[in-house]
């Protein structure tokens, strides 16, 4: 009984030493996979910023350490400077005149086309 007792030990602990490698395995690969969808969140046109640093924050736990962490980080920082320089304008604000550099490369019209349409005639009334 006790050879058999000294023989489970070991079989018992390699066990779970596979099943502990597996959850990791697991777990580093749905860190991978939220990691990819924040570089997908990023990558549209309006992301929400939360989820992907959540995301973020969910792979760097895991213990992932790569170039893609550096990489959604990085497109973090430059998304939220972006939006905080663009955050008081709107596409519907009146377009500013032109200056003397944009007047200059503006196109020469010729004499024979006028810029504006003619005035009408005014009607007499009788």
């Amino acid at each position: 009984m006790a050879i058999e007792a000294a023989l489970i030990k070991p079989v018992v602990d390699a066990l779970l030493a596979l099943f502990h490698e597996s959850n990791d395995l697991k777990l580093k690969r749905d860190a991978e996979k939220a990691l990819r969808e924040a570089i997908r969140e990023l990558l549209q046109a309006n992301p929400d910023e939360n989820r992907a640093e959540a995301r973020i924050a969910i792979a760097r736990a895991a213990g992932i350490l790569s170039e893609d962490i550096v990489l959604a980080e990085d497109m973090l920082k430059k998304h939220r400077a972006t939006r905080t320089r663009t955050q008081g304008k709107s596409g519907t604000a009146r377009k500013r005149k032109a200056t003397g550099a944009a007047e200059a490369a503006a196109p020469v019209q010729d004499a024979a086309t006028p810029d504006r349409k003619p005035a009408r005639a005014a009607k007499k009334k009788p």
